[in-house]
Formats: structure tokens, C-alpha cells, sequence
């Protein structure tokens, strides 16, 4: 009988499905489990767990992963005003239509390594944002963003009928209105999806192919193994996670703009991704987390909020705390997220998952209990031992 450890993929799916899906519970006593903030963790997460396959994997650093959650935007809303409010044909097509793009910038970019590809996916991201505001206006509406109108054909929609409500139609499953928490659940099972996914990469052996390129990659060339079709394929399917996560933004809130495509938003999945661990499963998830966190709810702290939780001070206790606080809180939430990035990285540079990687370890050696370093891949059989490297050569021969 197989046991179930985390190197089951059965039973990490069932862990990880449970923790997504109880989020409005244990996310309530920190205040985070509110839709609007859910659908965040879900569609941020997803489009980080898209980019750690390409970064994580490869090496490859793109700063130009935007423009394809804006294209995901833009496509899903173009559906949902000229086909239907249903959105499983908005987020099919701004997911293809995504890796259509991905492909065709993939395939430019990947002709350099190192700091020239990261530039060159910045130009083409750039490149993107700008032909949104201004040559692509007919298509992108400029700086308004597209929106619906009460007047767009949905010819679908009218095709079987489908009642027209007064005012501006909501995104629907089959009916139900993808807002308030089925909006989040829908996301939320998409995002397991995502997952899923990525974890069959991670342990394939394509996934681990794009370790062996990101590790020496002259040296696979050397051997005549041909790594670009795996990079691009790396490429297109990072992209395709983008596009979805686009997508999703347009479920929730069916605008698309040019500000998604901005490179800003490119380098917050970076700081999200190497923030929690790069080339981890579970790193861009906590890098999303905390990341949304400090911008949604440090972001919205007050005064008379720490007020009320330094309460239990004494009166001239309460005030320093609050005045030294108050820069930490509000417009000043960048610096506590500064602050707490600069520590990760001296300390856990292999980010957040590199310190639960480091709890776990002392817990279980503690309790007596075996430690397997995950990030130690297990490549000899069982019942076959290596001979030590530090051995001598008398040694060696004594062994045999």
C-alpha cells in the first residue's frame, strides 16, 4: 500500500485543496476573508505559479510576464462583450490567445540568456503597454479601458436566448454571479487546478530537464541536447498561466486596461515569486500572500486602528507605539514590505519556503523522527550505495 507522504501526489492535492477552499475560515481571525481579497490570493497565485515555471525552473527571468495578463484581460472582456456573459468562453479564449503571444514573443526572446533575455521581454512588455494606449486604442479603448456596454451584440447570449437584465450585465457560471464568494470559488478551483498542474511538471521528467538547463545549460548543449524547445515550451506555458489569471481579473471585474500590462505589475510577480521561494512549489503561494496582505490590509490601517490594538497599553506606552507605527501603516505599508523583503533575502535566501524548510527540519530532529531534504533529489536505486567521494583509493579497494 502506498504511503502517504508529501512526495504523494494524491495526497499533497488533497492537503493543498483543503487549505484553498477553508480560506474564508482561517484567513478571519487576521481579516483577509473577504471576497474581493480572496479572488486576489487566487488569481495572483495562479499567475505566480504560471512564473515560477519558467524562473523557478529554468533560470530565465522575465520582466515582461504582464503583458500577457493584460492580453488575458483584454481578450476575456472582448468575449464577454461580442459572445457571452458565461465566463468559460472568456477565460478559454484570453488563455489562448495569451499563449499565442507568449509563443511569438518566446520565440524572439529566447535567442538570448541571461540579463538580454530579461531586457528584451521589458521592451516587448513596454512595447505592448504603450501600442495599448495609443496605436491599439480602436481595440484597448486607451487610457478608459474596455468596458461593457449595454449595447455589445453577445451573440451567443442572444442565440439561446438569454434573458437581458436593465443596466450592465454581471459575469455568470451557467447562471451563477461570479461575485461575492462563488466568484472566489470559482478562482479558488482554478487555482488547484493550476496547481496541479505545475506539480506534474515539477516532478516529469521534462520538469526536470528545465532544472538541468537552469543548472548548466552549456553543458546539456555540449552533450547535442537542443534546450530551446523546452524553453519555449517553459515560455508559452508560463504565459498561458498569465493569460488565465488576466482572464480571471475580468471575471471579477469585467475592465480590462492598459495598467495591467505596465511593468510594475511584471516585477511584483518577481518580488512574490523570490520572496516565498523560487523553484519551489509552494513559495510564489506565500509570496502572493503575504505580498496582498501588507497591500490590502497594512495599506488600510489607521490611527485610531492601532489605537484600538496598542489599547492595552498604559496611555504614554500606547502613544509612542502609535507614533512609531503609524510610518509602518497606510501610505507607508512599501516600507514594511521593504523591510520585511531585505530580511528574507540576508537570511532566507532561498526565501520564506527556505525557512519552513529549516523549522521542519529542527522539529523533526527534535522529536527523533528521519528528515528527507526535499531539495535533494533521490537518483540512486534502492539497495545500491554510492561510494563516499572523500574515500582514498586503498579505501575504495578495501570496500570492494
Amino acid at each position: 500500500m502506498m504511503k502517504l507522504t508529501l512526495k504523494n501526489n494524491l495526497f499533497v492535492m488533497l492537503i493543498f485543496s483543503v487549505v484553498v477552499l477553508t480560506a474564508p475560515i482561517w484567513l478571519s481571525p487576521i481579516g483577509a476573508n473577504y471576497p474581493d481579497l480572496l479572488q486576489k490570493f487566487a488569481i495572483f497565485g495562479i499567475f505566480a505559479i504560471g512564473f515560477n515555471i519558467l524562473f523557478g525552473l529554468t533560470g530565465y527571468l522575465s520582466f515582461g510576464h504582464a503583458t500577457f495578463l493584460g492580453i488575458g484581460s483584454y481578450s476575456a472582456v472582448w468575449c464577454f462583450k461580442l459572445f457571452s456573459m458565461n465566463v468559460l468562453p472568456g477565460i478559454v479564449m484570453g488563455t489562448v490567445i495569451a499563449g499565442i503571444f507568449a509563443f511569438l514573443i518566446g520565440y524572439v526572446s529566447l535567442r538570448r540568456s541571461g540579463i538580454y533575455f530579461s531586457i528584451l521581454t521589458l521592451a516587448f512588455a513596454q512595447m505592448s503597454y504603450s501600442l495599448a494606449y495609443s496605436v491599439l486604442t480602436p481595440i484597448t479603448n486607451g487610457e478608459t479601458g474596455l468596458q461593457l456596454s449595454s449595447e455589445d451584440p453577445r451573440y451567443l447570449d442572444a442565440l439561446f436566448s438569454v434573458e437581458v437584465t436593465e443596466g450592465l450585465p454581471s459575469t455568470n457560471l451557467f447562471g451563477q454571479l461570479m461575485s461575492g464568494y462563488p466568484g472566489f470559488y470559482f478562482c479558488a478551483t482554478l487555482l488547484i487546478i493550476g496547481f496541479y498542474i505545475s506539480l506534474k511538471i515539477f516532478r516529469s521528467p521534462f520538469g526536470l530537464k528545465l532544472r538541468a538547463i537552469k543548472s548548466n545549460q552549456t553543458r546539456m548543449r555540449y552533450t547535442g541536447f537542443n534546450t530551446r524547445p523546452y524553453l519555449l515550451t517553459a515560455f508559452i506555458i508560463s504565459g498561458m498561466y498569465a493569460g488565465l489569471a488576466g482572464s480571471l481579473m475580468a471575471v471579477t471585474d469585467p475592465l480590462a486596461g492598459a495598467e495591467r500590462m505596465q511593468w510594475t505589475a511584471s516585477g511584483e510577480v518577481v518580488l512574490m515569486t523570490i520572496l516565498g521561494g523560487s523553484g519551489t512549489l509552494l513559495g510564489p503561494l506565500f509570496g502572493v500572500t503575504i505580498i496582498k496582505y501588507f497591500e490590502n490590509i497594512f495599506s488600510a490601517m489607521n490611527t485610531s486602528t492601532l489605537n484600538e490594538f496598542f489599547s492595552f497599553l498604559p496611555e504614554f506606552l500606547q502613544s509612542i507605539m502609535v507614533s512609531i507605527s503609524q510610518h509602518f501603516v497606510g501610505e507607508g505599508w512599501h516600507l514594511t514590505l521593504g523591510a520585511l523583503f531585505m530580511l528574507v533575502v540576508i537570511f532566507l535566501p532561498g526565501g520564506v519556503m527556505e525557512g519552513v524548510t529549516l523549522i521542519n527540519k529542527h522539529v523533526r530532529l527534535k522529536l527523533g523522527l528521519r528528515y528527507d531534504d526535499p531539495s535533494v533529489a533521490q537518483s540512486e536505486p534502492s539497495g545500491i550505495e554510492a561510494a563516499p567521494a572523500s574515500l582514498t583509493d586503498s579505501q575504495k579497494e578495501e570496500k570492494k
